[in-house]
C-alpha cells in the first residue's frame, strides 16, 4: 500500500468495524446485566412479600383471631379466601358510595 489516501480509507475501516464490535459487546453485556438485576430484584421483593405474609399470619395465629392472609401470586397457585375478597370488595364499594353521597351532598 503505497498510496497514503488507500491505507487511510482501510484503517478507519478497520477502526470502525472494532469499535462497532466492541460496543456490540458491550451493550449485550450491559442488557443481559440489566435482564439479571430485575430477575433478582423480582425474586427479592417476591420473598419479602412472602415472609411478610408469613409474619402477619403467625402474629394473627397468637393473637387468637384465626384470621390469615392470603395473596394470589402471578401464577395463581396461592390459595385465596374468595368468600374473604368479596366481603372486603364490599366494604370497599360501601365506602366509595358514602363518600360519593358526602362529595355529591357538599357540592350542590
Amino acid at each position: 500500500m503505497s498510496n497514503p489516501i488507500l491505507q487511510a480509507f482501510f484503517v478507519g475501516r478497520a477502526v470502525a468495524e472494532v469499535v462497532n464490535e466492541r460496543l456490540e459487546v458491550a451493550l449485550t453485556d450491559a442488557l443481559s446485566e440489566l435482564g439479571k438485576f430485575d430477575a433478582e430484584a423480582r425474586e427479592q421483593l417476591r420473598q419479602f412479600t412472602d415472609e411478610v405474609i408469613e409474619r402477619a399470619n403467625r402474629a394473627a395465629e397468637a393473637a387468637g383471631t384465626g384470621q390469615t392472609t392470603t395473596v394470589r401470586g402471578p401464577s395463581g397457585s396461592e390459595s385465596v379466601d374468595l368468600q374473604a375478597m368479596i366481603d372486603e370488595l364490599r366494604a370497599e364499594i360501601a365506602l366509595l358510595r358514602t363518600e360519593l353521597q358526602k362529595y355529591r351532598s357538599t357540592s350542590v
